[in-house]
């Protein structure tokens, strides 16, 4: 028999993080996992993979470019299967890391998939064997996976999930994106980099509909200008497939002739057949775990983190999660995890990254804001670097100078987002920005002069 103190159904960025921290504390800890690598969908599909993609046309963008800086780069070119092997290469490497993690922290893994037989026991059923696991406290992280549009379901063929975009065999000549949030976003930059005719498809009438609308609207001027082609408040009426390419009707009523498709419209949570019958677990009305403020569910002793439990799905907060659920398991003083306080991003070109509230939801809200702005234009690093587009936008409680929100587009903005989390973290306000000194030339200065002109008359 094997038992265990805790008990993790998953092994991505909120599992092995629950694992982890369950055994730093001193719990006798087991992950249970069906894969064969560790590390979850973002690790070996997901976050990981396309970042390494991305930085790969990144390179060749650069290259292309080189002239602009003075140097020539004459016969630039690169081999497709050449970046999937590189991008394999990181996710082998770190999913290694994992493994190790696993092994110096003591946690055993179960390889297989598990299945809830009640709130303390487990069946984990592999090829090999069927193991039963009893455990005082189970964690249900077994993610999402991408959704599929009624009648346009991923084929690896014509019709593309992520994991088929991340592993092309060639490059298409042509490519339909279905969705234009982060993931058909990332895909549409990384593609149309390595030359492909992109074309982005969104029901609602901007792109990145989650993001503050003048940064949703800069990025459709900068990826137009790029060669995507984007057609909002459009769908998919009918997709047709022939021998070599697939003829879209949209909803628009025009026709027009893909070499493949990317349906990139969204996820749902890995609950089939993980045994929540066997228990009192509910679901919301979109199908995620319904848990509290401290991740237990309505069964007692069995709690869930990360994508399962619902939006944003995003690994970071998946993570977070993980810790918060451990520590207060353990009877440590967690402290709630603050929505509002999650970042989000999008590692296309130019970068996207955005947290707190946007200006529509600030004066939806009914707060009394003001708002500061800054173009990478008129940024001396951003000017130097030759990335002058973008933006920072900050919305700022013009009674309290609380920071609700900042939203940004432009070179390595991802890595800039987390001084607003900072900040929205420890409740600072638009006095402690505008109190901090920016180190000089940084594209980090946009965070303070955003902010300073928003004062501005």
């Amino acid at each position: 028999m094997n038992e265990y103190d805790i008990t993790v159904i998953g092994s991505g960025p909120g599992g092995y993080i629950a694992a982890i921290r369950a055994a730093q504390l001193g719990f006798k800890t087991a992950i249970v996992e069906k894969e064969k690598n560790l590390g979850g969908i973002c690790l070996n599909w997901g976050c990981i993979p396309t970042k390494s993609l991305l930085r790969a046309s990144e390179v060749y963008r650069l290259i292309k470019r080189s002239k602009e800086f003075g140097i020539e780069v004459k016969g630039a070119s690169f081999d497709i299967q050449s970046i999937v092997k590189y991008s394999r290469s990181v996710v082998d490497k770190l999913s290694s890391g994992v493994a190790y993690l696993m092994k110096k922290n003591n946690i055993k893994v179960h390889q297989g998939f598990g299945k809830l037989a009640g709130n303390s026991t487990i069946k984990v059923v592999s090829d090999k064997e069927e193991q039963e696991i009893v455990s005082k406290h189970i964690i249900l992280a077994t993610g999402v996976r991408a959704r599929n549009l009624p009648e346009i379901e991923a084929d690896g063929d014509l019709i593309w999930n992520a994991q088929h975009a991340m592993m092309p065999g060639k490059l298409p000549k042509s490519l339909l994106i279905i969705g234009s949030g982060a993931i058909g976003i990332e895909f549409a930059s990384f593609y149309s980099t390595l030359g492909v005719d992109v074309t982005i498809i969104e029901i609602k009438s901007t792109i990145l509909p989650l993001e503050d609308k003048d940064i949703s609207d800069l990025a459709q001027e900068i990826f137009t200008k790029q060669g995507i082609k984007i057609y909002t408040s459009n769908s998919v009426k009918a997709l047709t497939k022939s021998k070599d390419s697939a003829q879209v009707l949209l909803s628009s009523g025009e026709s027009k002739e893909f070499e493949r498709v990317i349906v990139a419209v969204g996820i749902q949570a890995n609950i089939e057949n993980i045994g929540l019958e066997n228990t009192k677990i509910k679901l919301s009305p979109s199908g995620f775990i319904e848990t509290n403020e401290w991740y237990e569910t309505s069964e007692s002793s069995v709690y869930a983190i990360g994508d399962v439990a619902g939006p944003p799905c995003l690994a970071h907060k998946a993570s977070h999660e993980a810790v918060i659920c451990i520590e207060k398991i353990a009877g440590k003083n967690a402290h709630a995890l603050k929505k509002e306080c999650i970042p989000n991003c999008t590692y296309s070109h130019p970068q996207i990254a955005s947290i707190g509230l946007t200006e529509e939801q600030a004066i939806k809200g009914g707060y009394d804001i003001k708002i500061g702005k800054f173009h990478s234009n008129f940024n001396g690093k951003s000017v130097a670097l030759s990335e002058t587009e973008g933006l920072v936008k900050t919305i700022i409680d013009k009674k309290t100078g609380e920071i609700l929100g900042s939203h940004m587009i432009g070179a390595e903005v991802t890595e800039l987002i987390s001084n607003f989390a900072l900040a929205k973290q420890l409740e600072g306000t638009d006095f402690d920005i505008k109190s901090t000194i920016f180190p000089h030339p940084t594209i980090s200065e946009m965070i303070h002069e955003s902010v300073l002109a928003a004062d501005v008359k």
